[in-house]
């Protein structure tokens, strides 16, 4: 199976994949997925309308209390370690890039917090530009369908794809990778059973008595 048509089959099951962190400009895009990291985005969305409401901006979280927004997001993993990135983040953006968030990948992992699948993520679903973020899903599918090794690291996971991958497709893949690997292709019980991959797959028939 070649890899446009493996992502053209995730589009048949998944058409409406898209970036699930609730945001309402480039700026909350960049604090939600630093809030995301080793934590679900639904857990995300519970705290952030709150700590929108009141911090809307860079400006306005730049000068926050680090109490108060810890409180606000006490309810996430790593929460007061993510509340001193998000506020340091903000005065960043403030002090260097008058508020804005930027859009090249070194002036994004240069920000506190933002690591390149943070980076990659604003960079594709705020500006655009292709780019592929890894994260635990995309991972997984993507060593699980031999389109990177089990050892893999995420960088080399990240370079195989954007090898492997029609780039004009990259950003469309990504959202494809995590739906497939949020909902069909777990971590624990995979549907096996009644996947389309089953004959590529590295993990096959390792859940078909798990999911009849």
């Amino acid at each position: 199976m070649s890899s446009d048509e493996l992502l053209d089959q995730l589009e048949i099951m998944f058409p409406e994949a898209h970036c699930e962190l609730e945001h309402a400009s480039t700026f909350q895009l960049l604090i939600a997925v630093i809030l995301s990291a080793q934590t679900t985005d639904a857990s995300v969305n519970k705290v952030t309308p709150a700590l929108f409401e009141k911090y809307p901006t860079a400006k306005e979280l730049a000068c926050a209390d680090l109490k108060d927004v810890e409180a606000l997001i006490h309810n996430i993993g790593l929460y007061r370690n993510k509340a001193k990135n998000i506020i340091a983040c903000a005065k960043e953006l403030v002090e260097r890039f008058d508020g804005e968030v930027p859009s090249s990948m070194k002036q994004l992992t240069s920000l506190s917090g933002v690591g390149r699948k943070t980076a990659n993520v604003v960079m594709s679903v705020a500006f655009d530009i292709p780019a592929l973020a890894v994260d635990t899903h995309v991972e997984r599918i993507s060593k699980r369908l031999g389109l990177a090794k089990p050892q893999d690291s995420v960088l080399q996971v990240e370079q195989k794809l954007k090898r492997k991958l029609d780039r004009k497709r990259w950003n469309r893949a990504h959202h494809l990778f995590i739906f497939f690997g949020r909902y069909f292709c777990t971590a624990k019980n995979p549907r096996c059973s009644e996947c389309p991959f089953i004959d590529i797959c590295r993990e096959k028939n390792k859940n078909l008595g798990h999911n009849k």
